[in-house]
């Protein structure tokens, strides 16, 4: 080999050189470029979670756990025994509610035969009431007749007596005479007799006349007393008479009793209904097939309704059911729009899933925070804010081993419009 040939191969010319930097310097400008256009219209953030529903399954009942048939990450399906509380309390409670109802059916068939008995018996009464109001006004009558009676015979009786007494009064005048005769023999013994007798017959007809005087007065206060209860009656009657007037209002309030009766046995019914669901509300099972996760739950522990014992993250889940939270600073939304296409890269396994935005978030993260920032207050240091937007994923495609919280990495494709 030659010297010259030896020198050109250990040292390029000045012109070879100068290709090779301005050929290495155009590959640089292209793959800048490249790498420009292939970013410029794409945002990503590592700052991104799956979510998916999750069920909280909590008693509906308060009670004391006595059973628990489930472990962690056990698989179950809907309908299986997840744990039991004490049912003792809700059965006699049950009990309880079954013997108010039985009580309230007959309180209210009892209402219900009350019904046509007091609106028999509330005309059948008013009917009486108005035959005894009559009654007593015949009576009355009666009774005023007999005064009249009673009265007429006591002006007789005492005409009576005074013509008696006229009569005692000449047979005696003539049994002395006839007394004073005798004694001269200017008559006979027998025609004295006979003016005595005469005398003592008409004095014994005015004893009879004033009985009968007495007896006709007697009959006058008995007529007034006769009057006197005839009208009491009369007003007993004309009472019970208005009584027996109200017979509708006593039939209303007859079937309104039965009304209530009724509606006391729909009351008993839905208590005994609430307590059955209750004492089953004790017995508490999967709502669907998942896998058992955050179970804090122990035999003799004391749960109250709507205390969560454990959750159930559904198996299988379709792709409407899972979903991607990706945190993008605020200055990435500038171009971001509902519907712009995602790639989703999953940390836990090699994967890249297709999806696309569902919805931005209506405020920042800090807003929905426990204790957001109040920057009015206090030295005010401006920080870049993020936003969650909410990404589904595209149909026909193995979600199988996405898990809810698993970390991901979201890149939207912003120039890509849908």
């Amino acid at each position: 080999m030659s010297t010259e040939t030896i020198e050109s191969t250990a040292a390029p010319t000045p012109s070879r050189t100068r290709r090779l930097l301005l050929a290495g310097g155009a590959l640089l400008v292209v793959a800048a470029v490249a790498l420009w256009l292939h970013y410029r219209n794409r945002e990503s953030t590592d700052d991104a979670q799956v979510e998916a529903h999750i069920e909280s399954v909590a008693p509906r009942v308060g009670g004391t756990v006595i059973e628990v048939d489930v472990n962690d990450n056990q698989a179950v399906h809907a309908g299986d025994v997840l744990f039991k509380l004490d049912d003792r309390d809700y059965r006699v409670a049950l009990d309880r509610a079954r013997a108010d109802l039985a009580a309230a059916v007959a309180a209210s068939r009892g209402a219900a035969t009350a019904v046509p008995i007091t609106r028999a018996a509330s005309g059948g009464s008013l009917t009486g009431a108005e035959a005894a109001r009559q009654e007593a006004q015949a009576g009355d009558r009666v009774a005023r007749a007999q005064l009249d009676q009673a009265r007429a015979q006591v002006r007789v009786a005492q005409a009576n007596l005074q013509q008696a007494e006229a009569n005692a009064q000449r047979a005696v005048a003539d049994a002395e005479r006839y007394r004073q005769l005798v004694v001269k023999d200017e008559v006979s013994r027998q025609q004295y007799d006979t003016a005595v007798a005469v005398a003592t017959a008409a004095q014994a007809q005015v004893a009879a006349q004033q009985a009968e005087v007495a007896a006709a007065q007697n009959a006058i206060a008995t007529a007034q007393a006769n009057i006197a209860v005839a009208r009491g009656r009369e007003a007993v009657a004309a009472a019970a008479v208005s009584g027996a007037a109200t017979a509708p209002q006593q039939v209303a309030v007859s079937q309104a009793q039965a009304g209530g009766a009724v509606a006391r046995v729909a009351l008993q019914q839905a208590a005994v209904a609430q307590a059955e669901l209750n004492l089953g509300y004790t017995v508490v099972r999967a709502p669907t097939d998942g896998l058992v996760g955050d179970k804090h739950l122990e035999v003799g522990q004391a749960l109250a309704p709507g205390q969560q014992a454990l959750v159930l993250v559904p198996l299988d889940q379709p792709a409407q059911d899972l979903w991607v939270v990706a945190n993008f600073k605020e200055t990435q939304l500038a171009t971001m729009r509902v519907g712009q296409p995602a790639t989703v890269a999953v940390d836990a396994f090699d994967a890249s899933l297709r999806a696309h935005i569902d919805s931005i978030g209506s405020a920042t993260g800090a807003k929905y925070s426990l204790l957001p920032p109040e920057n009015a207050t206090g030295n005010y240091v401006k920080v870049v804010q993020r936003i969650p937007v909410k990404l589904v994923f595209e149909p026909r495609q193995d979600l199988s081993r996405l898990r809810p919280g698993m970390s991901v990495e979201v890149t939207v494709l912003e120039a890509e419009k849908r």
